[in-house]
């Protein structure tokens, strides 16, 4: 069995909520979360706001510790690296943040942005860096002519592409995406999830791609995992994932997901409210919001346990809930779904440009 080139165990993060002046309140905003990250594949995390996605996030990239669990990049464990060898994993695990506007020094110019990393890290010379700095530009689809100017002249698909082009500089090999395309059009997202296929391709870089547009995560993820109030409670390959959902909560985000083209889906609404993360109860925490709910959710929280090859649910009915083929009628061929499979094909057939984006 080949070792994974990242692995979280059993990450569990708390923080501390002031109740008043004299007492304060404790919630796990990641609690007993594992993933695994093989080379040149995507790993998709999943789940609403406040789930807990980024904070995996965050302390994958080292930016925020663990108060349990621990974090090995091949094998090495992370948490007990010196100085020197903490530079080392920054070089080799890089981070694509959700904002494009706010993850770029408006003072610096596009040049100073990719060649100062490969500098601090002394990858190679001033002038070699200037060299690879054109070359990455031309990879993002963008003109090494554009690596004098600042990011407030460039449009938000662009910028997007020169953080990536930052992300790639180190030749690192895990780039974590917080929600990189959520902040863009429509278009503009195909084209840059378009452009992160392509460098996996090309470069062999592994990702680990925060999200909550399960579109994207169904084209680009290998693997998903789907978080809830802290918690996975459904991990498996993408394909078996969207076509058998073993975790009531994962139904239910399939079925919340527009579509395009005359399909109808069973509507699989939640009850209530997102449970309060500072309220400690004994059984599973989507007992009161799931339609499937039976006595046992309320007593004990269900164990995250293997249901088929490679997929693993956090529901004690997984193996017994009802089939979800009758969730959705066949699809019906439109004008509207042929003129996407057109575009979709063109697209994939024709280099990037940046034009699209203005």
């Amino acid at each position: 069995m080949t070792t994974p080139l990242l692995l979280a165990q059993n990450l569990v993060k708390t923080y501390t909520v002031q109740r008043d002046w004299r007492s304060s309140l404790h919630f796990n905003a990641v609690d007993d979360v594992s993933l695994s990250l093989e080379r040149r594949e995507t790993l998709a995390i999943v789940g609403e706001s406040g789930c807990g996605k980024s904070t995996v996030g965050s302390m994958l990239l080292q930016l925020q510790r663990p108060d349990k669990g621990r974090i090995l990049i091949d094998g090495e464990d992370t948490m007990s690296l010196d100085r020197e060898g903490l530079r080392r994993f920054r070089r080799r695990v890089q981070v694509v943040f959700q904002d494009p506007y706010g993850s770029l020094d408006p003072r610096e110019r596009v040049r100073d942005v990719l060649i100062r990393p490969m500098l601090l890290h002394k990858i190679c010379t001033k002038e070699q860096a200037f060299a690879r700095a054109s070359s990455l530009m031309e990879s993002v689809g963008l003109s090494a002519a554009q690596l004098n100017l600042f990011p407030h002249q460039f449009s938000g698909g662009q910028r997007q592409r020169i953080a990536i082009a930052r992300a790639l500089c180190l030749e690192p090999d895990v780039i974590v995406c917080d929600e990189p395309v959520s902040a863009l059009d429509v278009s503009v997202q195909a084209q840059v999830v378009n452009l992160l296929q392509d460098l996996q391709r090309t470069v062999g870089v592994a990702l680990v791609f925060i999200s909550h547009d399960l579109a994207v995560v169904k084209h680009l993820a290998k693997n998903v995992a789907v978080m809830y109030s802290g918690r996975i409670v459904e991990q498996a390959p993408t394909s078996t994932l969207f076509d058998h959902p073993s975790h009531p909560y994962t139904r239910a985000l399939l079925a919340a997901a527009p579509s395009v083209g005359a399909q109808k889906k069973k509507q699989l609404l939640l009850s209530d409210d997102a449970p309060d993360p500072t309220a400690r109860s004994a059984g599973c925490k989507f007992a009161g919001r799931c339609s499937y709910v039976v006595d046992q959710c309320h007593r004990e929280a269900p164990p995250l346990a293997t249901v088929g090859k490679d997929h693993l649910s956090a529901c004690f009915l997984a193996k017994s809930l009802p089939s979800t083929k009758s969730d959705r009628e066949s699809v019906v061929e439109t004008p509207a779904l042929r003129r996407l499979a057109a575009f979709r094909r063109a697209r994939d057939n024709q280099p990037l440009n940046a034009e699209y984006e203005k």
